[in-house]
């Protein structure tokens, strides 16, 4: 594999000294907290905080002058940190898709987000020509992924760069059908893969994933959608809600209790496929011959635009058998079903987190250049230089982590590292958007100004496919306990 870094090595290890030190210095501050709380005796953790090693570390990585120094280096790079190492074909997907991003998805990108507009097929079309919905999908059925095993680490070089130009209008678009594919690949009937993932693959239908209800989001066990068994189908009832792209979505993944015993919690759950018809508008009401209704309403953001979040209400909705993913066999199993796409989705929010984050960190590099504060570059000042620094090396550190993660990925391996980088990523996405606007002032609260629109969008990363509190009590927490204690996990 020919390795092709985008980070001179000195750069990289400053950048990896600086969060280190950041990491460390927060991780003791929490455990003091902890120890407080347990009564543990606080003597030997005081005794590494006044380590005179510690202090030493501290000051060559993260102290004025290295900050100032890494800082300048940031800023000479343009952004282009965060050492990864791609064999050509990866490393050509980046530079196509990152191109695209910057010619065809950045100028569509404010007017979509001002005008909160549905994303239109000047981007749609030429995604569906590049193969980008069909990335997850085998060639076999279809699409550009390989036969025999996952490329998640291509999911997550295409997911940053179309990210870069646009969380909503681009970088967002794969992850609905890469949770869908991974859904049917995983328990799907031969037929229902034959029949769907082609459709996915070529970007008609579009799709949607219906997980959340009004009272139950990261608790999918208490998930309450009736599905009530009819001749030849299901019947819908019930709501859904921040079901994203629904409107525009030709076929819907909805999650639905299809057994009415309360008790077996998320054994009860099956996946079914509501297919309706497309729709461009923020409200929309599809009545159905047999007299099922299906209406949905854009719920208002202050950001992620152009895809839209919709309440979706469902009476007497009829979906036939052979749309519940994996048939008869497949009842009861949309728990499990839905934990398989989901570490995808994971992921590719990871790798949206690192888009935004390269998007405004560059976007701050290059105004601190030319806006002129008492007679000089604001980007030569020592607060700025830090300030550059300390987002460049949350980004680098994100990026690595994403891309090794990608690689547990495809060995099947992963679920806790994927929720661990989506927290990590998506929180540090929220600082580095947050730092980016405050450097570029009051132009940084103008619509007008792209770096906003980061701030904005960055912050619904900790909330979908995971909202951080979950991810980090119930899955990363869980999981390392499991491991420290040898306890195997169940399979959900």
């Amino acid at each position: 594999m020919q390795a092709l870094n985008d980070t001179p090595p000195a750069l990289a290890q400053q950048l990896a000294l600086v969060f280190a030190v950041d990491a460390i210095a927060a991780v003791l501050d929490r455990l003091e907290t902890i120890y407080l709380d347990v009564a543990l005796d606080i003597g030997p953790l005081r005794a590494l905080q006044g380590d005179p090693a510690w202090a030493r570390l501290r000051a060559h990585a993260a102290g004025s002058q290295a900050l100032q120094a890494a800082g300048r280096e940031v800023a000479e790079s343009d952004g282009e940190v965060g050492p990864t190492a791609l064999d050509e074909p990866h490393a050509m997907a980046q530079d196509a898709f990152r191109r695209f991003s910057q010619e065809v998805v950045a100028p569509q990108a404010e007017k979509i987000h001002r005008h909160d507009l549905t994303v239109p097929e000047s981007l749609l079309r030429p995604l569906r020509e590049m193969g980008v919905f069909g990335l997850a999908i085998p060639e076999q059925y279809g699409g550009s992924g390989p036969n025999d095993h996952e490329d998640t680490l291509l999911m997550v070089v295409v997911t940053e760069a179309l990210s870069e130009g646009s969380l909503a209008a681009a970088g967002s678009l794969i992850t609905r059908p890469e949770i869908l594919s991974r859904a049917l690949i995983a328990g799907g009937t031969e037929g229902q893969k034959s029949h769907w993932l082609p459709k996915l693959a070529a970007g008609d239908p579009l799709c949607a994933i219906a997980i959340t209800e009004p009272d139950y989001g990261s608790d999918v066990a208490g998930l309450t959608l009736k599905g009530t068994k009819t001749e030849g189908g299901w019947l819908l009832d019930g709501a859904k809600t921040w079901c994203t792209f629904a409107g525009k979505a030709g076929v819907l993944m909805v999650v639905t209790r299809t057994n009415p015993d309360r008790s077996l919690g998320h054994k009860g759950l099956s996946l079914l496929l509501v297919e309706k018809p497309e729709y461009e508008t923020h409200e929309f009401a599809y009545r159905q011959e047999q007299g099922g209704l299906l209406t949905g309403r854009a719920i208002p953001t202050i950001g992620y635009r152009g895809m839209h979040s919709f309440d979706l209400n469902f009476e007497n909705f009829f979906v036939p058998d052979d749309h519940v993913v994996g048939g008869e066999a497949g009842l009861g199993q949309g728990f499990y079903l839905t934990m398989a796409g989901m570490v995808g989705g994971r992921m590719q929010t990871a790798a949206r987190a690192c888009g935004v984050m390269r998007a405004a960190l560059r976007a701050a590099i290059r105004y601190s250049a030319d806006r002129k504060v008492f007679g000089a570059p604001l980007r030569d000042f020592p607060l700025t230089q830090a300030k550059l620094a300390r987002m460049a090396a949350r980004l680098a550190a994100c990026r690595q982590l994403a891309y090794s993660v990608a690689g547990l990925v495809d060995k099947g391996a992963g679920r806790m590292e994927t929720s661990l980088v989506k927290l990590l990523a998506c929180r540090s996405a929220e600082l580095v958007t947050r730092e980016a606007l405050q450097l570029h002032g009051g132009m940084g609260y103008a619509e007008e100004t792209a770096v906003s629109r980061y701030f904005v969008d960055a912050r619904v990363l900790s909330i979908f496919e995971g909202a951080e509190e979950t991810l980090a009590l119930k899955v990363v927490a869980r999981s390392l306990m499991e491991r420290a204690l040898g306890v195997t996990p169940e399979a959900a």
